[in-house]
């Protein structure tokens, strides 16, 4: 597990490259828009916005540019209609690839992300073709300085699946995404703050790769994730200590 947690690392600092370009706020304002369409205004009551107010807060989003967002998505306001769309392909090396988008216009999506995948030297697969690899999940990440026995039954009492510990001595505690969270809120209540908390997608093997394919793998996903329409990009790339040490 030790590989995903040095992954999140990676896209911790690529989301601090986004922010800097006014990609992250574009890319969260969407998805609390197109959250708030498909099950109400109220975070209380729909998980999915929350989550997403919660990364806006997190981002240093304005509550003012949250509320609007919310008030495009209630029909409150005029707003652009969103369609979610997920590809899936191979990368460098046959890393699977999967590319989770809102976009308003289906065509420029798909030539973006397919020339992408082919300027890498990879290809877009059907759909299914590479999904079944990956399963959704929460993913609660916290610090080193906890006590590790009273997180774990604090932990599996509020519903997660699994803690895992790092060799750093960090947490990581996993969770079925409808009970993301209901866990996470059991956790800080219990006096365990969270450095960072996602519903993702996480590949069930990891595939490893040569420094040098990991760097194209790399690449690659960097340039998916600049794309104006894509909203996440998962991989089971297991990249070779070189390369995450030189991310450090």
């Amino acid at each position: 597990m030790a590989g995903h947690s040095k992954w999140a690392n990676i896209r911790f600092r690529k989301g601090a490259q986004d922010a800097k370009r006014g990609k992250l706020f574009t890319k969260l304002i969407r998805e609390i828009t197109v959250a708030t369409k498909a099950a109400g205004p109220d975070p209380d009551n729909n998980p999915r916005l929350r989550a997403a107010v919660d990364k806006g807060l997190s981002n240093n989003m304005k509550r003012d540019t949250i509320e609007t967002a919310i008030k495009k998505g209630s029909g409150t306001t005029d707003s652009e209609n969103f369609d979610e769309i997920r590809y899936e392909g191979y990368g460098p090396a046959g890393i699977a690839i999967i590319v989770d988008c809102l976009t308003d216009n289906k065509n420029r999506t798909v030539a973006e992300v397919r020339h992408a995948f082919s300027k890498a030297g990879g290809n877009l697969g059907t759909s299914g073709s590479v999904d079944y690899m990956f399963q959704k999940l929460g993913v609660i990440s916290l610090s080193s300085q906890l006590d590790e026995d009273r997180l774990m039954d604090a932990a599996i009492e509020a519903g997660a699946d699994d803690v895992i510990t790092h060799d750093d001595g960090s947490f990581e505690v996993l969770t079925p995404a409808e009970d993301f969270m209901t866990v996470r809120d059991a956790l800080v209540e219990s006096g365990f703050p969270y450095e960072h908390a996602e519903v993702t997608l996480r590949a069930d093997n990891l595939s490893p790769v040569n420094e040098k394919d990991a760097e194209k793998v790399l690449r690659l996903l960097d340039v998916l994730e600049d794309l104006d329409d894509v909203q996440n990009v998962y991989s089971n790339a297991d990249y070779p200590d070189e390369i995450m040490n030189s991310a450090e």
